[in-house]
């Protein structure tokens, strides 16, 4: 099964009550309507775009390593997820559908790593419920994502309806603004250029993990500048 339609199952079954936690009809609305806001704000296609340069950006993972961007590069393209953290659901499918591809990715001289502004204990913790083998690297406040143009701030109404979920992101986060990344996945040449870009400001909307391998190829088989 494809990752869209696992994730369009998982929606199915949050809104129609099939779900560990069943939302009330308020709730559900106010959800809606952050993410059409998010949507109509237009933020997706101000973000970085193939042809872009990347940011260098240098960040934690898990084990409190520091991980370089562009140290990665020196070996070969960079294929980076950001996800809003360990308490999505939708994330997670994503995580797992990335893990399932990860060989092919690197098969193909590429790294992967994912990116969210949860703290180090909260991606240990995604990394071992998801069965992970490739590294969650921690963005406080978000400040990468802002550099990739993801970063958006979550609307008043919606945190009070996350913390009646138990989803208090200034805990996960360790960080009282309440920021998340807008859902993104990346492929970076090594020339630090982004040649794929897919940013999902509908969080249950995410691309398949095998329209990398395509990009990928391409840039294997180009010849070197």
């Amino acid at each position: 099964m494809r990752l869209q339609d696992k994730l369009d199952a998982m929606r199915d079954d949050f809104e129609n009550g099939r779900f560990p936690l069943v939302p009330t009809s308020g709730q559900l609305e106010t959800m809606q309507r952050a993410t059409h806001a998010l949507i109509e704000s237009g933020q997706a296609d101000r973000a970085l775009k193939a042809g872009d340069t990347a940011p260098a950006f240098t960040l934690k993972d898990a084990s409190g390593s520091d991980v370089s961007a562009r140290t990665i590069l020196e070996r070969g393209p960079l294929v980076v997820t950001f996800y809003r953290g360990v308490w999505c659901p939708y994330c997670n499918y994503d995580l797992q559908a990335l893990e399932e591809v990860r060989p092919e990715i690197e098969a193909r001289g590429a790294s992967l790593v994912a990116i969210s502004p949860q703290t180090r204990a909260n991606s240990r913790k995604s990394q071992r419920d998801n069965k992970l083998d490739f590294p969650i690297l921690s963005d406080p406040g978000a400040a990468v994502a802002a550099q990739f143009g993801l970063r958006f701030a979550v609307p008043d109404d919606l945190i009070e309806v996350y913390r009646q979920f138990g989803n208090d992101l200034s805990a996960i986060n360790d960080d009282t603004a309440w920021v998340l990344p807008m859902p993104a996945r990346y492929v970076i040449g090594t020339d630090g250029v982004i040649a794929y870009a897919e940013v999902n400001p509908d969080y249950t909307r995410r691309p398949d993990p095998s329209e990398l391998l395509p990009v990928l190829d391409r840039l294997r088989a180009a010849p070197p500048a």
